[in-house]
């Protein structure tokens, strides 16, 4: 990629992106003071922000219940009915990465620690804190050290321990020794993602009673002088060290990186050093009990990854530890071509629980499923298509869409996850699949997610524009809600607590709760009031002497 031109598309999508109260016709400018009028035929929007928002649709088909979210950058957490009424709230302290309602009526939330070092990647939080109903916190957890961060997304175990996503350093130096490429190494080192295990120490602390490092698990065909080495096709259970993160070409400099930060589009601790660390960017965990198994995803490397929870810490370090399945992406282990990827910086992987249509399968949300022939990362296609010359050129001509897939991995006799000799893991086909009906109308290039409801319908989380939509099996939309909360938390510096750019009502995912789930027992779910504040947006005016078309 281009830094200088994806510094200059951005730049120029802020300055179309800034956030008032009412609301006007949008209009986008381009990098220098040529601003056009940016109508609805000419394109479609990326982030929802001119969209109608709060409760669209909720037909009788709807499933009854309640939805969890939380707004971006915002330190609270929402529950609302399924008219869009928000029912009761959490807030505390930090901004909330992600939220999990307890039977016991408790919230566990994943938060962003104020002042963690090194990592800047989107995503990082930190801090795990469990509060009561009333919104007393319980719990107080940290996971942030200059080697280790917590991210993304937390699974509560049965047990009452907590899976977690963390980032861990690997230096330059420890890097090229296991046969990782220098040339797409940055300096600041790479940080490949680990699954901990932690189990609480109420009211504050934790241990760590179980980990799963990638690092434990690569393979190289680079450098037969280095370990790891060995074609990576016979290895299709162990993660190839050079196949992810770490673009060539001449990264961002401090300047630009600067700029970017004032924009809200990096954290604070992005550097010219660190901007391809971040090679695998975890962003999912589930845990199927039956199983004693774990899943993860990777947008990074296009892919999901299965491994086995039932291990102790020493024996996952081994080859009991390499992966038991995965799917998505066959070409990272030399089992494929760019005509077999399926799926396309993904989000939001999770078994079917048992009980619900489709039980045992995974399902999981395709952020960012390209057209043939686009080889750009389309968020940012679609930015810089915007800066088009030419009005008659749509984005849908270059654009990539989204789906969900619920899909089922093939087993064999034994219950192991079956993959055939040179071939890659299955399942070649889906189970079942969402997409709109014109394909580009349902896009969301990042975040997001998708869950799949006992009656059998799908609450579908389209996250950069923070549209949250129940389908039923037959695909049909029975519900619709367009997030209309926007906050602005800032960290102490003042700087944003996670990269949004002019995605500001973006939703890492919602969660739906049955009307007898145990927490709401004795519970008044009434519509509170006065109900919180909405945000309507309104796009700025050109600047000053621009040329308006």
């Amino acid at each position: 990629m281009n830094y200088r031109l994806f510094f200059a598309a951005i730049l120029s999508v802020f300055i179309t992106f800034q956030s008032c109260k009412t609301k006007s016709e949008p209009q986008l400018a381009n990098t220098t003071t040529e601003i056009r009028q940016w109508k609805p035929e000419d394109t479609r929007s990326i982030t929802g922000v001119n969209e109608k928002r709060g409760l669209i649709l909720n037909s009788e088909e709807a499933t009854p219940g309640y939805v969890l979210f939380q707004p971006s950058s915002s330190t609270e957490t929402f529950l609302i009915n399924k008219k869009g009424e928000v029912v009761h709230k959490w807030t505390g302290e930090l901004n909330c990465m992600q939220s999990y309602l307890q039977d016991n009526g408790n919230l566990i939330r994943l938060e962003r620690d104020i002042d963690f070092p090194t990592f800047a990647a989107g995503g990082q939080a930190g801090r795990i804190r469990e509060y009561d109903w009333d919104g007393n916190m319980l719990w107080d957890y940290e996971y942030a050290t200059e080697t280790e961060l917590i991210h993304h997304d937390i699974e509560i175990l049965p047990n009452g321990n907590i899976l977690a996503i963390s980032y861990e350093v690997i230096t330059p130096e420890e890097a090229a020794a296991a046969g990782r490429d220098p040339e797409h190494t940055a300096k600041a080192g790479i940080w490949p993602d680990k699954i901990i295990e932690i189990k609480p120490q109420r009211p504050e602390g934790g241990e760590v009673v179980w980990e799963w490092r990638m690092w434990d698990h690569i393979v190289q065909d680079r450098d037969s002088t280095k370990p790891n080495f060995g074609t990576v096709a016979e290895h299709p259970r162990k993660i190839d060290v050079n196949a992810g993160g770490g673009e060539a070409g001449q990264p961002m400099t401090e300047e630009q990186i600067t700029q970017m930060k004032k924009m809200g589009f990096l954290t604070s601790n992005a550097t010219a050093d660190n901007q391809n660390s971040d090679i695998t960017h975890v962003n999912a965990v589930a845990y199927n009990a039956d199983l004693d198994q774990i899943a993860i995803s990777s947008p990074h490397l296009h892919e999901i990854y299965i491994i086995d929870h039932s291990i102790g810490t020493a024996e996952a370090r081994g080859e009991a530890g390499d992966l038991l399945y995965r799917w998505g992406n066959p070409q990272n282990y030399g089992r494929g071509t760019e005509e077999d990827q399926v799926l396309y910086g993904q989000h939001d992987i999770k078994w079917i629980p048992k009980g619900y249509p489709g039980a045992g399968n995974l399902m999981v949300f395709n952020n960012d499923i390209p057209e043939p022939g686009n080889k750009m990362p389309s968020v940012w296609a679609a930015i810089m298509q915007a800066q088009s010359p030419d009005p008659q050129v749509k984005i849908e001509d270059i654009g990539n869409y989204s789906a969900v897939h619920e899909f089922s991995p093939p087993m064999d006799n034994s219950g192991s996850y079956e993959i055939k000799e040179n071939a890659p893991f299955g399942p070649e086909k889906t189970q079942w699949d969402y997409m709109a009906p014109d394909k580009y109308s349902f896009y969301s290039a990042f975040i997001s997610g998708a869950q799949r409801l006992k009656n059998g319908n799908t609450l579908i989380t389209s996250g950069a524009k923070g549209r949250f939509f129940e389908v039923t099996a037959n695909k049909e939309i029975v519900w619709e809600y367009w997030n209309p909360y926007v906050h602005h938390y800032v960290l102490p510096d003042g700087s944003a607590s996670q990269p949004t750019g002019p995605f500001i009502y973006g939703q890492f995912r919602a969660t739906q709760f049955t009307p007898d789930f145990p927490a709401f027992q004795n519970k008044d779910l009434k519509p509170i009031q006065p109900q919180p504040e909405t945000f309507e947006f309104k796009m700025p005016s050109p600047p000053e002497n621009a040329n308006v078309q």
